[in-house]
């Protein structure tokens, strides 16, 4: 399973690729303004220095709704670096954009995903990823991981190449759901990816065993 930083900050990035587990990145308009990162110019000039720190793929999303527009930034997202894909919404024109992308050499992400149905439209429209929304599903009382779980199989049924990127992934039992479950890619923050380390077993066990060789040097 592929491990990407759901960010903006360059810092952040810096910290899981130091860990030898990052595969890629994710962020979004809402990321970018949290660093304070505003403007098409600046943005577009972010996005590559995130992909100077990245060997895998980095998701740039589109803000455009309508057909023209969404092409219009992916297309300009594209050119940016190879290791661009454009993030694009679960939406009828963002259907027809995936298409049209995915006919002219062009990685997406379907972004927004909420049930196994609109998954299935977004393979069949040829879709690089498909971002389903776990935690946000849990917050309205729904099941995010049954939904990976939905999407795993229908892919399998019919051998769909779409990656399924489990995003909104809010702690590590999460992670460790879609691990079992089968998911090609889980995006989350640093600090969730960063709880993977812990354990209190671990804890207790390295101070015994620095304790232990405190007392052996006395």
């Amino acid at each position: 399973m592929k491990f990407f930083i759901d960010t903006a900050n360059l810092s952040e990035i810096e910290e899981a690729a130091a860990l030898g587990i990052l595969d890629g990145v994710t962020t979004n308009p809402s990321l970018m303004a949290k660093e304070g990162i505003t403007g098409e110019k600046n943005i577009l000039n972010h996005y590559k220095k995130i992909c100077e720190l990245v060997d895998g793929d980095v998701s740039a999303e589109v803000i455009a709704t309508d057909f023209d527009g969404i092409i219009k930034e992916g297309e300009t997202l594209a050119e940016l670096h190879e290791q661009i894909v454009v993030k694009v919404p679960m939406i009828k024109n963002g259907l027809k954009a995936i298409h049209y992308f995915s006919q002219n050499g062009i990685r997406t992400n379907c972004t927004l995903v909420f049930s196994a149905s609109q998954a299935l439209l977004a393979a069949k429209a040829g879709a690089t990823y498909v971002s389903p929304f776990v935690g946000r599903l849990d917050d309205i009382s729904a099941d995010g991981l049954q939904l990976i779980e939905d999407i795993r199989e229908i892919y399998g049924n019919y051998e769909f190449m779409t990656e399924i990127l489990a995003a909104s992934v809010r702690h590590p039992m999460h992670i460790h759901q879609c691990a079992l479950i089968g998911a090609d890619v889980v995006t989350t923050p640093l600090a969730v990816i960063s709880a993977l380390l812990n354990h209190p077993l671990t804890d207790i066990g390295l101070e015994k065993f620095l304790n232990d060789y405190k007392k052996g040097n006395l």
